[in-house]
């Protein structure tokens, strides 16, 4: 039901984008360690739903629909603030749009396998990528002005987050590629089996 608690926990991570977008544009000290705090805490809930639906045995066709499209849109939105508000170096921009195209191409993968009744599971690579890809994006809304207000001035915050930023999008290669196979694989499958269909009617009149 929508209403368990762990897809409660998933709707406030799509509730959260309209937050983290508001304090992030004030363009403030606060406002960016604001952002970060946002995104870290809706980005925690990621964990927290599927453990808890897991635990209390509640899992949900709803819960398993929503999960990836909340953190999709969680991901982008903080993605698409950091370019348009110039956080994000020029070199920092191409693990970004690693990031983005493998998260498009993985939903058409899963909008394709699902027309086939096939789950595409979360490895633990998978899962990796997601912890590098949260704290590289938590860390870089914070930025070094977000870092100066609880006293972590003198950290070079930007690059450690641009630095996870591309192990991040290093792991989502991997795990892109890993999904793209497996894609392949069911759909080879699936023509396989339709020629196999297609051509048994003609073998069987061709028999005596």
């Amino acid at each position: 039901m929508p209403t368990d608690l762990p897809n409660l926990l998933t709707l406030s991570r799509i509730a959260a984008i309209p937050v983290l977008v508001a304090v992030a544009a004030i363009g403030t000290a606060w406002g960016d360690m604001a952002a970060c705090v946002v995104f870290s805490v809706a980005g925690i809930t990621d964990y927290f739903d599927g453990k808890i639906a897991r635990d209390r045995g509640v899992t949900s066709s709803f819960g398993r629909m929503l999960d990836p499209i909340a953190d999709k849109l969680l991901v982008g939105a903080a993605l698409m603030l950091l370019a348009g508000l110039g956080r994000l170096s020029a070199a920092a921009l191409y693990p970004a749009i690693v990031i983005m195209l493998r998260e498009i191409m993985v939903s058409g993968l899963r909008e394709y396998l699902a027309e086939l009744r096939v789950g595409l599971p979360v490895t633990r690579l998978a899962k990796w990528k997601t912890g590098f890809q949260m704290g590289a994006l938590g860390t870089l809304l914070a930025g070094d002005s977000g870092a100066s207000v609880i006293g972590l001035g003198v950290l070079p915050v930007s690059l450690i987050g641009e630095a996870g930023l591309w192990i991040a999008a290093a792991l989502t290669l991997a795990t892109g590629w890993d999904y793209l196979q497996a894609g392949l694989r069911h759909a080879g499958q699936a023509d396989a089996r339709a020629a196999q269909a297609g051509a048994t009617p003609d073998n069987t009149a061709a028999s005596p």
